[in-house]
């Protein structure tokens, strides 16, 4: 078949072991523009495969399952964009990759979690209307305070992160060694944390070395690949902290997508235009 697969850091164990590439959203973007394969395989959830496809439109780029969504992607619409301009019309709009087509097909650029504070402080606006992630966008906000930075909408968020909690900040700190959490966790749970890094940027981080355990407050996958990646280590993971549609992908899903070339994310190419120039300027700035 000439195919890559590629796989998100929170996608099943096996998944992953079977992939030709495993990262976080900026790695699996950059490998898709990079590719040069007949079929494009994204095991992860949709806005991810069309990420691909914008990047590589000769290329044929499918999903494993059809209906494997981003609940946070949801929150935001091109009606929203729209409205939010109107209110702000000297404001830059950057989105969050975790968006739709759509979404960032009417944006100034795109970001991921690895590239957020670097996208906006590359903007020459004040003010910066940033969607869909609402904890993410506070994080950017208290490394840029000299920004403003606006949430669209205000209460966007990932449930998964949204379910970390003080009480789950002091279990870590009682078992010892260090609390690494996700930028898309609650503000009050990134204080708490030593560090707050992209999944990509935990996988760096521990390769740099040190040997306490770490407490990873992000989906429970990702504990699971910094296992295999460093069995000397200790990692503790929150067994509830499950993304329903990530874990959606099975090995059979993968066998029959591979077989059948199947589901193809299909866009038309004014969207694929307009989003390739907005997620090429977030590429251009770098990790």
């Amino acid at each position: 078949k000439n195919a890559v697969v590629m796989a998100h850091n929170y996608q099943p164990l096996e998944i992953q072991r079977l992939a030709d590439v495993v990262g976080d959203s900026l790695e699996i973007a950059v490998k898709a523009k990079e590719a040069r394969a007949d079929l494009i395989v994204i095991c992860g959830v949709r806005f991810m495969a069309e990420t691909a496809k914008i990047l590589n439109p000769e290329r044929k780029v499918i999903i494993p399952v059809e209906d494997a969504g981003c609940p946070l992607a949801d929150f935001l619409t091109p009606d929203l964009i729209r409205e939010a301009r109107v209110q702000h019309p000297d404001a830059a709009v950057v989105v969050y990759v975790n968006s739709t087509a759509e979404v960032k097909a009417l944006a100034d650029t795109t970001c991921t979690s690895a590239n957020a504070v670097q996208v906006v402080a590359s903007l020459s606006n004040d003010t910066i209307l940033f969607g869909p992630d609402a904890n993410l966008a506070a994080y950017v906000q208290r490394q840029l305070p000299e920004k403003t930075i606006i949430p669209v909408p205000p209460g966007g968020h990932c449930y998964v992160h949204a379910g970390f909690t003080r009480a789950d900040a002091e279990a870590a700190r009682g078992r010892g060694g260090m609390i690494v959490c996700h930028p898309e966790c609650p503000p009050e749970i990134q204080e708490q944390a030593d560090r707050t890094v992209s999944t990509g940027g935990m996988v760096r981080d521990a390769a740099a070395g040190g040997n306490e355990p770490w407490s990873v407050f992000t989906e429970r996958e990702m504990v699971s690949r910094l296992r295999v990646l460093y069995p000397g280590r200790v990692f503790y993971e929150k067994p509830e902290a499950v993304c329903v549609d990530m874990k959606k992908t099975s090995i059979p899903d993968l066998r029959r997508a591979l077989e059948r070339e199947e589901h193809e994310i299909i866009l038309s190419p004014e969207v694929m235009d307009r989003a390739r120039r907005v997620i090429e300027r977030m590429i251009a700035v770098g990790a």
